[in-house]
């Protein structure tokens, strides 16, 4: 699978630091580390971080990691076992003369609180630079992304294929034969199956257990996972025999307020939009209590990532973010529905990753 590379990468982040006057980003494990890495860092109690600068860029590493870097384009600083590596990064700070620093988000805050104690004149922000160097992805990455959505689509195609009848069957059942596809598939970690009938699925995030699905009970499934580096990420919603016109009636409109939100995701549009455009059709129709989660979230590396489509975030929307578009309708104690596909937001306007058919399936 095609990735940007680090170099490439690095660039890209350095441009976005001078735009908004970032001095230094300081980046630990995480997806971010590995995205201007080439690999992965273990965080555990032994501090590992890379220190990016206009002029350079330095990884603070313990003496027994050193080695796994070796080959790598970046200046070591090796600290050893009796040695705080805190107080090595903080005398590094005020040699470079930083005083403003932009962590990434997923920096461990143990680490981060001893670096304020040491460094009290550096001050702490979020790594927006980073956030956008992620947010806006290549045509590389989108393509990797693609693939992760291919992939995705081919598994729940399997799935419908090899389980047409639900009725009898558990929520455990339904979410191992999709885990067994998704490894066949391919995919390399899964982040979650989950899988919601009846009453179960009025909970977004039900992940499954030993319910036996009855006649007419609606199944939510909810399904992401690792592919090629990349994240895929899709809901759809079966039923176990013809569920009622009430359902259908909402469904269609979980649909119509789905395709408002697509729409909404237009370059210049404040992120907020779609949730908002989504959640006026479904209040307006009785629904806005039953909405109970944003419209979508970000997507790459990170299964949820920058950018989040919510109420209040006034991020500016731009081609080359890759986003998920899942508005939903729960019903405590009856039902749940929710629909989810992939969208990347290119120069011409959104455009699907996601292929699955939205109609509502009926198996029996």
């Amino acid at each position: 699978m095609s990735f940007e590379t680090e170099k490439a990468a690095m660039a890209r982040l350095r441009g976005m630091m001078a735009e908004d006057g970032t001095e230094a980003v300081l980046i630990g494990p995480s997806a971010s580390f590995r995205h201007l890495m080439g690999r992965d860092a273990n965080l555990t109690e032994r501090l590992v971080a890379l220190l990016v600068t206009q002029d350079g860029a330095e990884l603070i590493v313990p003496r027994l990691q050193a080695p796994l870097y070796a080959t790598h384009p970046v200046d070591l600083m090796v600290w050893d076992e009796a040695e705080d590596p805190v107080a090595l990064l903080a005398a590094r700070l005020t040699e470079l003369g930083v005083s403003v620093l932009g962590v990434n988000a997923e920096f461990w805050s143990g680490f981060l609180l001893r670096l304020a104690e040491k460094a009290p004149q550096v001050e702490l922000r979020p790594a927006r630079a980073l956030e956008r160097l992620r947010a806006i992805k290549t045509e590389a990455d989108i393509a990797g992304l693609q693939a992760a959505a291919d992939a995705i689509d081919r598994v729940w195609a399997g799935f419908l294929a090899a389980v047409p009848v639900f009725t009898g069957k558990t929520e455990l059942e339904l979410r191992g034969v999709i885990r067994e596809l998704m490894v066949a598939e391919g995919f390399s970690a899964i982040a979650w199956v989950d899988v919601g009938a009846g009453a179960n699925g009025a909970s977004s995030l039900h992940h499954g257990s030993d319910y036996v699905i009855r006649q007419g009970d609606p199944v939510v499934f909810d399904i992401a996972g690792l592919f090629g580096g990349w994240n895929g990420d899709i809901a759809r919603v079966v039923c176990a025999g013809e569920p009622g016109a009430e359902y259908r009636a909402a469904y269609d409109l979980l649909l119509t307020a789905q395709e408002a939100a697509f729409q909404a995701i237009r370059a210049g549009r404040p992120a907020s939009e779609p949730d908002r455009v989504a959640r006026e059709i479904l209040s307006d129709a009785g629904f806005g209590e039953n909405f109970t989660h944003r419209v979508g979230h970000g997507i790459g590396l990170d299964v949820h990532e920058e950018p989040y489509l919510v109420a209040g975030n006034d991020l500016l929307l731009a081609p080359g973010m890759v986003m998920s578009d899942e508005p939903g309708i729960y019903l405590p104690g009856r039902w749940g529905m929710r629909v989810e596909d992939i969208v990347a937001l290119t120069e011409a306007g959104p455009q699907r990753l996601t292929q699955s058919p939205k109609e509502l399936v009926i198996h029996g």
